[in-house]
């Protein structure tokens, strides 16, 4: 009962803080997802420590190197949006990432006494696949963009309204398949790598998400989107949402622990709560980029 309150209580902090960060300004976005896309990196790299133990070896230059590079890049995807001093952050991101990516390689070579180049490897990979995708979701809040909301009919999309979509259609996903495989769940979609998930589960929290999105979309979402839109938002999100729990749940298979990290009480790490959107993200900006925007 203790832990059905604990997590209860994170999980209604949780909605009210990322609610806010969404949906208050351009400013708490940024903020909001530039804290959770370091501390979601950091939980990489000690995911990493685990899996292998060399890249615990590394020198503090190439942690340093890492973890700052990771940051910049995020502050790149604001373009001329903010500014310090005059000077848009965006380009300041993009200086401050070229210089770590720089120090990275050569803290490695030159400090550390073992040099290994996978270690450099591994941690050009977790800005790929932990920092951009957040950079991308940062980039459709703080970009405008000219879409088709309404068939035949085009305007400006408040930019909260795809990132907002792809949390709230990765969450239906999730639950629905919860539930069914709950019920009916009886054939192991990935034992190997997530023992729990049935197919009839997956299929069903998919069949389920995109059936919710069209149902809403056509009654009342067309004023902001159209449609097929809407649909195609939310078959995004199920396919890649899925896909991208199983690689951080391999990950964490290889690495020997149950959670990425203990920062929310019973809901395990950043890595844990996002690993869905990681993967969704990239692919939802590519179809804006090329079926939404005119």
């Amino acid at each position: 009962m203790k832990t059905f309150f604990t997590r209860t209580a994170s999980a209604l902090v949780f909605v009210a803080v990322m609610l806010g960060g969404i949906l208050w300004t351009d400013y708490s976005f940024f903020l909001l997802f530039f804290l959770i896309g370091c501390l979601a990196l950091q939980e990489y790299f000690k995911l990493l420590r685990h899996i292998d133990p060399d890249y615990a070896g590394i020198s503090s230059w190439h942690q340093w190197g890492a973890t700052i590079s990771g940051a910049a890049i995020l502050l790149t995807f604001t373009g001329n949006n903010f500014a310090v001093a005059h000077i848009p952050t965006g380009f300041i991101g993009w200086w401050i990432t070229i210089i770590f990516l720089m120090v990275m390689p050569l803290g490695e070579v030159l400090m550390s006494k073992n040099f290994e180049l996978k270690n450099i490897g591994y941690s050009a990979i977790g800005l790929l696949y932990v920092t951009i995708p957040f950079g991308l979701l940062i980039y459709l809040r703080l970009h405008a963009i000219d879409i088709t909301y309404k068939p035949g009919e085009v305007g400006t999309a408040p930019g909260w309204l795809i990132p907002l979509l792809l949390i709230i259609f990765i969450w239906i996903n999730d639950t629905m398949a919860y539930i069914v495989g709950s019920l009916i769940g009886r054939t192991p979609f990935a034992p190997a790598i997530s023992p729990k998930k049935t197919i009839e589960g997956t299929v069903g929290g998919m069949i389920l998400a995109v059936a919710a999105a069209g149902i809403y979309g056509h009654f009342w979402g067309s004023e902001y989107l159209a449609q097929q839109h809407w649909i195609a938002l939310s078959l995004i999100a199920a396919i890649f949402g899925t896909i991208g729990d199983l690689i951080e749940s391999k990950l964490k298979r290889m690495a020997g622990v149950k959670d990425s990290g203990k920062i929310m009480p019973g809901h395990g790490g950043f890595l844990d709560r996002f690993d869905s959107l990681l993967l969704a993200a990239p692919f939802a900006w590519i179809y804006v980029q090329f079926f939404m925007i005119r």
